[in-house]
């Protein structure tokens, strides 16, 4: 029987971070295979997993739940009847909502021989407060069906920084473990121990899910028809409430996100945007610099993500990853051309490619 391990997380969370200590620290000797369902035209994280020697099979298509039910299915009958792995990955979109994910996994597990062994929010501690005023709806489905919520960046918290986080996600989940020990002070077989010792808590959290899928058949046929009017101008509602990411928003915001009669079972493909595009550029540290601060400062939209792997004016190759007000520009290694991925809302494509000189 394979195991079946679920990271999920909002954009930028750091899900590929910490799927990377598991390997190296909890899973060692494990066959494993790796299901990347990222929201974007281009999976940059495949490229990254693959220097690490695990096999990516990336679906790009969006909502898990509305899109891939079918092909879920059968992705996971044919990586197990190809590699048997000892344990399959699961990394969804970082806009994806959680309890879709464990559905469709429950879904399948005895025509696939799985078993659901843990499933996890990765949460960045800095963002907890202002991701849940701006995404409820998607960031609070992460919260709310995890056994165990994974901070994040908590080294880089003041401590009642921390206490407001872990209290703010404490509202959504009060009985999920909380892993708040900064990443490189706990060992990783410590955090896939607590992951699989909540598997029960994620069964009794997964009892209200029925309901749950009613609302969203009823509001997928709702949206329907306007499918097309949705994926470049998203629903006006999401437009008022998600224009700006900063922790000085108005705090009206705050009551919308409660108001789940209007906010509640939306796609993630009416919500968010991405921009994608393979290139040869070569771009100079302080030209990525540039641009990136230049997409955090709002001017292309609301970014929430920027992820890519460009060739160096200085020789080699950069990988740069950028998330609201931090960004990281590193050394890499070449791939067969570079990527640019950019993720959020209400983007300005014609200003980003000008931008990066597209």
């Amino acid at each position: 029987m394979t195991k079946v391990t679920i990271v999920s997380g909002f954009l930028g969370a750091g899900k590929t971070t910490l799927i990377r200590k598991l390997l190296k620290e909890a899973y060692q000797g494990e066959q494993i295979v790796l299901i990347e369902n990222e929201f974007g035209e281009i999976g940059i994280d495949g490229g990254f997993m693959k220097d690490a020697g695990i096999m990516v099979s990336e679906m790009n298509s969006g909502c898990i739940c509305c899109t891939l039910v079918g092909d879920f299915a059968k992705a996971l009958s044919e990586v197990i009847h190809t590699y048997a792995p000892d344990r399959i990955i699961i990394e969804p979109s970082g806009v994806g909502k959680l309890s879709d994910v464990i559905h469709a996994v429950e879904g399948v597990k005895d025509a696939c021989d799985l078993q659901l062994a843990s499933a996890v929010a990765v949460v960045d501690g800095k963002k907890t407060r202002v991701y849940l005023k701006n995404f409820g709806e998607f960031f609070e489905n992460q919260i709310e069906y995890a056994g165990t919520i994974c901070v994040s960046r908590s080294q880089m918290m003041q401590e009642a920084d921390l206490k407001t986080a872990v209290d703010l996600l404490k509202e959504h989940n009060p009985k999920a473990h909380i892993i708040t020990t900064p990443w490189d002070d706990i060992d990783g077989k410590r955090i896939a121990q607590v992951m699989e010792e909540t598997i029960d808590l994620v069964d009794e959290l997964m009892e209200g899910y029925e309901e749950e899928v009613h609302d969203h058949d009823h509001e997928h046929e709702h949206h329907h028809d306007h499918d097309h009017e949705h994926e470049h101008h998203h629903d006006h509602d999401h437009e008022h409430e998600h224009h700006h990411d900063h922790d000085h928003e108005h705090e009206h915001h705050h009551d919308h996100d409660h108001d789940h009669d209007h906010h509640h079972h939306h796609h993630a493909d009416e919500v968010f945007s991405d921009w994608g595009t393979e290139t040869v550029n070569k771009y100079s540290k302080e030209e990525l610099e540039q641009i990136l601060k230049t997409l955090s400062e709002g001017s292309c939209g609301t970014v929430l993500r920027a992820k890519g792997m460009v060739e160096s004016k200085e020789g080699g190759w950069y990988e740069f990853d950028m998330v609201p007000e931090e960004y990281e520009i590193r050394a890499g290694s070449p791939d067969y051309t570079g990527r640019i991925c950019v993720i959020g809302t209400e983007l300005f494509e014609d200003r980003i490619k000008a931008l990066f000189s597209i």
